[in-house]
Formats: structure tokens, C-alpha cells, sequence
């Protein structure tokens, strides 16, 4: 019997608040689909910030910091979709978010490109402003990693300030169940193809662009 599908959420709030709140709704969706969602709050685990050692783009191995950051990654890899849900913090990314964005994709994603071909979504949370830039550079880094961003037509981004305020948002909340349905059909798409050809829809595995570049050879000799 084929597993169900499995979307793990990377909650980058600071607080259980709206974003938490806008997860609960995806999760709630998503398993009326028959798909698993599982959250990571990142405020819950330990997440040291990137220390003083400067090597990140000399070294072969994954960081050396301890902390719970490589289990997550873990579990990014075993998942066959990942949203990156964040709120907007003094017109910016939330800086739970900013760090886990670095720790892992500095000190384990680039080696090897883990994440490559897995479906991504991207939701932002904001009272008013932002929105926008946040879930933008979300995006990014979903396709940094060579990841298979589905859209929802609106993005997925839920206005709210005071808790509870989320749940107002009715159109932010729609485009967020459009969002969670179609990570759903792609997943299901990408596992069609792989059991009707045997391998993957997309070719990956291929080394970090980052190997080879001229500027990273100057960074390195000096």
C-alpha cells in the first residue's frame, strides 16, 4: 500500500499566534485530502545563530554548530512537500525564519541539494505591509534549493494582527486551501511518474552550482 503523502510546515514565528493559526487550517485541509501535515515550530527546538568561524564557504562537511537544526533537515528530506510559513517582523522576515533559513541552508542544504524536486509552498502572515517581500523571498529560497514551487493563483498570504484575526481572513484562507491542494496534485503527479517510468520527473543530484564559480575560487585561494 502506497504511504500517504506527507507535507512537513516550517512555522518561523516566535509566538503560537496567527501563523500557528493559518497551519492548524492547512493541516485541518490537508488531512481531509488524506495527506499528513506535521508542523515544525521552529521557537521549540534549539537553533543556535551562525557562530564567528567564517569557513561556510570553504568547508566539505555540514556545520559543526550542535543544535536540533540537522534533525530537522531530516525530516524536511523525508517529507514529499515543505511550506515555509513565516510572519512579517519590523517589515521583514521573522528572525526565527531568517536564522533557520541560514543555519540549514548554509551549513547542510547546498552541499547536495536535498531538498531538489520536492514541492514547496510558501505562505506569509502580516497585518498589513510586506506581505509581499516576505513571501517573495520565501520563494526564493524554495527554488535556491531547487525545489517545485506550485502557485495558488493570489499568494497565500493572511492579513491579521491580534490573534485570532486569521481566521477573518476568508480570501487569505482560501488561497491557503488552494495552496495545500495543489502541493497535494503535484506530489501525486511527481509519485505517477516515478512508478509509471521509474525514476524521478526531474533530473537532480547534480553538484552545487556554487562549485567552480570564479568568485568562490577567489574566495577560497585567499
Amino acid at each position: 500500500m502506497t504511504a500517504a503523502p506527507k507535507i512537513l510546515a516550517i512555522n518561523g514565528s516566535e509566538r503560537d499566534g496567527n501563523t500557528a493559526d493559518v497551519l492548524r487550517h492547512a493541516a485541518a485541509h490537508a488531512r481531509a485530502l488524506g495527506v499528513e501535515f506535521e508542523v515544525v515550530d521552529l521557537r521549540s527546538i534549539r537553533m543556535e545563530r551562525c557562530g564567528p568561524c567564517g569557513d561556510c564557504n570553504d568547508r566539505t562537511v555540514a556545520c559543526a554548530v550542535g543544535d536540533d537544526i540537522p534533525s530537522v533537515v531530516r525530516r524536511m528530506v523525508e517529507a514529499d512537500g515543505i511550506v515555509f510559513a513565516a510572519p512579517v517582523h519590523g517589515f521583514g522576515t521573522a528572525s526565527l525564519m531568517q536564522t533557520f533559513i541560514e543555519r540549514a541552508g548554509v551549513g547542510y542544504l547546498r552541499f547536495d541539494r536535498p531538498l531538489s524536486n520536492k514541492v514547496a509552498g510558501i505562505i506569509s502572515v502580516a497585518r498589513r505591509y510586506s506581505a509581499g517581500e516576505v513571501w517573495a523571498q520565501l520563494t526564493v529560497n524554495a527554488l535556491l534549493n531547487r525545489m517545485i514551487l506550485v502557485g495558488s493563483g493570489f499568494p497565500a498570504t493572511v492579513h491579521a494582527l491580534h490573534r485570532g484575526d486569521a481566521a477573518k481572513d476568508e480570501e487569505g484562507l482560501r488561497n491557503v486551501e488552494r495552496l495545500v491542494d495543489r502541493m497535494s496534485d503535484m506530489i501525486a503527479l511527481l509519485r505517477e511518474h516515478r512508478e509509471l517510468t521509474g525514476r524521478d520527473a526531474l533530473a537532480g543530484g547534480d553538484r552545487n552550482e556554487r562549485v567552480g564559480l570564479p568568485l568562490n575560487e577567489l574566495v577560497s585561494a585567499g
